[in-house]
């Protein structure tokens, strides 16, 4: 997989940010409606919003701090490429909205939060599934500045979505198995040209857990 160079990279999360300004705008000039469209967990008719809650927010300031959360996650993630951040946010986003539909608190759930903390757990699970250097120093760099976040999972305050920080973190885990084992799906193949996967481990994590199950 070609990995995208630096400006390649922050065009992808230009454009990021550039949604969620526009989207925030937009909810501004109409009083606040869009946030009808966060996730109302069990009501039927919201099971659709999982795809709009994580581009609401309340305020400037939660937009603020989701968007630099964003920007340094989609950073390091976009170097195992754009097809892997494509898929592996669409996943992170599904299951986190449907674990949140299901199982939260009777609330309205917006924001960023899941897909942030999806892809922070991710990133980590990567350095200990695929072993390759790259990876192993990038988890451990966001271990050391991030690891804090852990302590998101936890109830704190009533109006913070602790569903969607957990639930994001476990969906970040459940996508990067995924994805180990299916490859494919993020392996651009060009025809007459071998494809190269993504983060080669001489490791492959399955053997290292059958390996951890025979000490």
């Amino acid at each position: 997989m070609k990995i995208p160079n630096l400006t390649e990279r922050l065009k992808v999360i230009a454009i990021l940010c550039g949604l969620f300004v526009a989207v925030h705008f937009a909810n501004l000039l109409s009083g606040g409606y869009l946030n009808s469209f966060g996730i109302e967990p069990r009501e039927i008719n919201s099971i659709y919003t999982i795809f709009a809650a994580p581009w609401l927010h309340g305020d400037f300031t939660h937009l603020g701090n989701n968007m630099l959360a964003i920007v340094v996650f989609s950073f390091l993630c976009l170097l195992q490429g754009r097809r892997y951040f494509l898929v592996a946010s669409f996943l992170i986003i599904t299951i986190t909205g449907i674990l949140v539909w299901l199982f939260a608190r009777d609330a309205l759930h917006i924001g960023a939060s899941g897909w942030i903390f999806g892809l922070w757990s991710l990133i980590i699970a990567l350095g200990w599934i695929e072993r390759s250097f790259r990876n192993i120093v990038v988890a451990l760099g966001v271990v050391f500045f991030y690891g804090g976040m852990v302590f998101g999972v936890l109830p704190t305050a009533g109006f913070v979505s602790f569903e969607s920080h957990l639930f994001g973190a476990i969906a970040g885990i459940i996508t990067a198995i995924f994805l180990e084992r299916n490859r494919k799906l993020v392996t651009k193949t060009t025809v007459g040209q071998p494809s190269l996967e993504f983060g080669k481990s001489r490791r492959p994590w399955r053997l290292s857990l059958r390996g951890r199950k025979r000490r």
